[in-house]
């Protein structure tokens, strides 16, 4: 039990952290055409200067039942919370609210755990708006990168 709390706080902790990253991740997805899953692995971080970071994809539902059956069914992925199968996961992305709600899909070591995130503190359009100004204050004026090239 006490290995299961620990595993629950480490996941929380690791949404929380990746908030910005995983609302950016799930409303440009949406923006693209469909409702889909943001899915993180945190099997292969790539270490920088600032710390590590974690690639996170977005699969939309045309194929995420595909991807669930390959990426789930492999020998060495158990899905942590085995209730929830893939007709559980494809359902949830069908009913939830892009515009406040994110379904994601966490994957480390040889387990993955489902998240559907609610009641989130900043919105998924919230995150994006945020990354995409913090983007633009990082990015020299038009005129010095015309420069530059």
């Amino acid at each position: 039990m006490t290995t299961e709390i620990n595993t629950q706080d480490w996941q929380q902790d690791f949404i929380a952290t990746n908030l910005l990253a995983i609302g950016y991740n799930a409303w440009v997805g949406y923006l693209g055409g469909e409702r889909g899953v943001v899915i993180c692995s945190t099997n292969s971080p790539h270490l920088s200067m600032t710390g590590e970071t974690f690639r996170a994809h977005f699969i939309p539902r045309q194929n995420l039942a595909a991807f669930l059956n390959a990426w789930l069914a492999a020998s060495d992925t158990v899905l942590l919370q085995r209730h929830f199968m893939n007709a559980h996961i494809l359902e949830a992305v069908d009913k939830y609210n892009p515009h406040i709600d994110v379904v994601f899909l966490l994957e480390y070591g040889n387990q993955a755990g489902f998240f559907y995130l609610t009641n989130l503190p900043i919105t998924p359009p919230q995150c994006y708006q945020a990354i995409c100004k913090e983007w633009a204050e990082f990015q020299p004026p038009l005129s010095i990168r015309a420069k530059i090239q």
